[in-house]
């Protein structure tokens, strides 16, 4: 029999919050039932930067690059790791946790409650976010204590600005991947691999200007440049990061809306073929 999907006969003006806090208190819940997995995240840190920090004092002799005002190469690197988390998670989260609920059989029960679509979505999303976020603040704290990269000029607000206009720039994309494991079950790895190579050409970990021409003429437009670059600005200098901001900000408000969309079509095809339930 086919499983009901309801959606609300009246488009509400505004998500609720109560309701989106509540998906996201469920998933911290569930998550901090497994404790073990918060100390292995400070444990990845660790040894995450670890890597970037002796490898930075191997080729600390190198010729000069633009690091985009960073005083080091691990310090430039620190800020690509921090922020990829963000990205990353912004990006595959909801596609991951689409795919959890299908597997756990809850995601049913879930969509034939008076929920809307945008609810679904950010409350969904929303725990793998802000996990994200502490985890990314965590790296820099680490980085700051052990390595002692400077944080004197930084802009707090520019950091969290950039940092929330970024997230939204890539929810969009997190939504569509939504609507792609709702319809063909699968496609997390590729966006995976999109957002590694987004991340490469645009000087998550690498200066772009060590790259091939061609390979810098991607770099400079795609939109994990402008968060790298806006971050970067943010905590490095402390100023020059609005312009960054405001492109992510056109990025998220033309994406959004048209990811939401085509993930309200993804959930009403499934409903009209029985496949909601289908791994």
């Amino acid at each position: 029999m086919e499983h009901a999907l309801t959606f609300p006969a009246k488009a509400r003006p505004f998500p609720r919050g109560q309701v989106i806090f509540a998906l996201i208190r469920r998933d911290l819940l569930i998550t901090r039932s497994y404790r073990l997995a918060f100390v292995m995240d400070i444990v990845f840190a660790f040894l995450n930067l670890a890597v970037f920090f002796y490898s930075s004092r191997t080729v600390r002799n190198a010729p000069t690059v633009d690091l985009h005002d960073a005083p080091t190469y691990f310090a430039f690197a620190t800020i690509g790791i921090a922020l990829t988390t963000v990205i990353e998670t912004a990006s595959v989260g909801l596609g991951r946790k689409m795919r959890e609920e299908q597997l756990t059989g809850t995601l049913e029960a879930l969509l034939t409650q008076p929920i809307t679509i945008v609810e679904v979505a950010f409350g969904i999303a929303g725990f793998p976010f802000l996990f994200a976020t502490v985890r990314a603040l965590l790296y820099l704290a680490i980085a700051w204590v052990w390595a002692g990269i400077g944080l004197g000029s930084a802009s707090a607000v520019g950091f969290f600005v950039v940092l929330l206009m970024a997230a939204g720039a890539f929810f969009g994309l997190g939504i569509l991947l939504g609507a792609v494991v709702l319809v063909v079950k699968r496609g997390d790895m590729l966006v995976g691999m999109l957002l590694f190579g987004m991340g490469f050409v645009s000087g998550g970990l690498y200066p772009v200007d060590v790259l091939p021409g061609w390979m810098q003429a991607i770099g400079r437009v795609v939109p994990t440049r402008f968060a790298f670059d806006g971050i970067r600005s943010a905590i490095f200098n402390g100023h020059g990061w609005g312009d960054d901001a405001l492109l992510l900000l056109a990025f998220a408000v033309c994406g959004i809306p048209l990811a939401i969309w085509l993930f309200r079509e993804a959930l009403l095809y499934t409903r009209r073929h029985g496949t909601l339930g289908q791994y």
